[in-house]
């Protein structure tokens, strides 16, 4: 068999290399335009289309991923208000990250949030376009926000606080979001806003809360499979972290948020498993956290 030019043995490497190591997101994004009504839909389509090919495309870390490891994430976006005049949505974003759980067909929920203030300028034939240095549109720097967040949470589930260069990244954006005049940026208008939530979580007293991210994703979770008992008391005593973490920052919400988008994972970890002590300690912790949320912390007793 005759050997392959070098250069063609080149090319066919480098491509198998692009396809081995890809982008970091595969986002799957809708957009819900129900509650308006007499609007041409095309625009909406192509919001769809632009904003996932965006963050799906764009390389937004040196760190290698392949193919099979890109973070599966969920992008709805419910339009409340579309001014065909200027171009203007004023939308909802709910938005979730998964990650795979080791040893078993179970993906959990790394990162979610809510935001009511998702508002942004787009028409048809808009190109996103994402610099660091130089953000001057509000759609990019929203939706490069959430791509680093949603990698640095992903990190940070991986390894000890791995995801800091990302939020770090999502910081500066934050920065230049003061000056986009764009609701949602702005330092301590509200401790749940992006300025606020980001702010909380790379303060130091929250370092336990992220020690327990860690902890519970590869220590817990990843365990789960080939030691229950033993993955589960591991998770036990580290909510001590996540109670530290609530405790050490009057008024954050990072911690209550961990607890809402984990809240149903949570009561399954111990609902008709685990020692008495673990579904106290597990009780008291998140009641604490959230009281709101008994019905659903009750069943952990069971």
């Amino acid at each position: 068999m005759r050997k392959l030019p070098f250069l063609l043995v080149f090319i066919v490497s480098a491509l198998a290399n692009v396809q081995l190591y890809a982008q970091e997101l595969n986002a799957k994004v809708n957009v819900n335009y129900s509650k308006l009504e007499n609007t041409k839909t095309d625009i909406f389509s192509k919001l769809q289309t632009t904003i996932e090919e965006f963050l799906n495309n764009h390389k937004w870390t040196e760190i290698a991923f392949r193919d099979n490891e890109k973070i599966q994430c969920n992008f709805n976006l419910t339009i409340d208000e579309y001014n065909v005049n200027d171009n203007t949505f004023k939308c909802a974003l709910l938005m979730s990250s998964n990650r795979p759980v080791f040893n078993s067909n179970y993906n959990t929920v790394c990162y979610s949030v809510n935001d009511k203030e998702f508002v942004f300028k787009f028409s048809e034939f808009d190109q996103l376009e994402y610099q660091e240095n130089q953000i001057d549109n509000n759609l990019v720097a929203l939706l490069a926000y959430y791509a680093y967040m949603i990698i640095g949470m992903d990190l940070d589930s991986m390894t000890p606080k791995g995801g800091t260069a990302c939020f770090q990244t999502a910081e500066n954006i934050v920065s230049a979001g003061q000056n986009l005049d764009y609701p949602g940026w702005k330092a301590f208008s509200d401790n749940g806003n992006r300025f606020g939530l980001l702010n909380d979580y790379l303060d130091g007293s929250m370092e336990p809360l992220r020690e327990f991210q860690y902890i519970y994703h590869r220590k817990g979770l990843d365990q789960m499979a080939e030691n229950p008992d033993t993955a589960r008391a591991v998770i036990t005593e580290g909510l001590d972290l996540l109670l530290q973490a609530y405790k050490a920052k009057n008024m954050n919400k990072i911690a209550q948020l961990f607890t809402e988008y984990k809240r149903p994972e949570l009561v399954n970890i111990y609902s008709g498993k685990g020692t008495t002590e673990e579904k106290n300690k597990a009780y008291d912790v998140l009641f604490t956290i959230d009281a709101s949320q008994n019905q659903e912390w009750e069943k952990i007793k069971k």
